[in-house]
């Protein structure tokens, strides 16, 4: 199958009109071992299939990555973001916004973390060593903010649940990647439970899936910061792939 027949079946599911569509999840198969589209593949993917734009948020070092660990950390985070920059140069010829962020992975428990750059990430190589809870308030105190990933997702891979609602800043209640709806029934009445805000990701990791998760905003963040605001905030903002 050609790679313009497959892009053809990457299509948004539910498709919003006069707002900002931004996929919260997605991989490239630059940085991630998992990922089957390069990640200028994966833009024109998200493109044609109707988002203004995406978050690239490849599994960081200590989970699903192929970057060479044993490297130096500097190269290590270097090429990891690689998948960011070639996201980026892409984005900006297609028109398609590309926001940087990364998948951190605790002993099988994920997190979101965007708002940092390829330089704190240089400057912090101890974030692969402490604990979920001393990484979530560091980013904290560094300015960034951490989305719980399919908190409550089975699979052979996941040692088990950790929870952490006082030190994150929301739950990703709706994944398409997970395989049974309960696993986002008890997301989101967790986040509920908590009030926490709630976000959507299709978790994508190929350029032609049919995908329909992330975040139908109300108008176009103007950067990172302010996208980061409305997230914290749980409003101005629908969820894509509600059933």
């Amino acid at each position: 199958m050609s790679s313009e027949r497959r892009v053809q079946s990457f299509q948004l599911i539910e498709p919003k009109e006069d707002c900002f569509c931004l996929e919260t999840h997605m991989h490239t198969s630059q940085s991630s071992a998992c990922g089957r589209g390069t990640p200028e593949e994966m833009v024109r993917a998200y493109k044609n299939a109707g988002y203004d734009g995406i978050i690239v948020t490849d599994h960081f070092m200590n989970g699903n990555s192929c970057i060479d660990t044993s490297l130096p950390w500097e190269k290590q985070v270097e090429l990891y973001c690689l998948a960011y920059e070639k996201a980026k140069a892409c984005g900006d010829k297609e028109g398609l916004t590309v926001f940087f962020g990364y998948e951190f992975n605790y002993r099988s428990t994920e997190f979101l973390t965007l708002g940092l750059d390829k330089k704190w990430l240089i400057d912090h190589p101890e974030i692969m060593t402490i604990t979920a809870e001393e990484y979530l308030s560091l980013v904290r105190r560094s300015g960034g903010i951490n989305i719980h990933a399919h908190p409550f997702r089975e699979e052979y891979y996941i040692q088990q649940v950790r929870l952490f609602p006082d030190l994150v800043d929301a739950v990703e209640v709706i994944n398409r990647g997970n395989r049974k709806p309960e696993y986002d029934q008890k997301a989101r009445a967790y986040a509920m439970e908590h009030h926490l805000p709630m976000t959507s990701g299709s978790d994508c990791h190929d350029p032609y899936s049919r995908i329909g998760g992330g975040l139908a905003l109300d108008h176009a963040p103007s950067g990172i910061e302010e996208l980061m605001d409305i997230i914290r905030s749980g409003k101005g903002y629908s969820l894509l792939g509600e059933n």
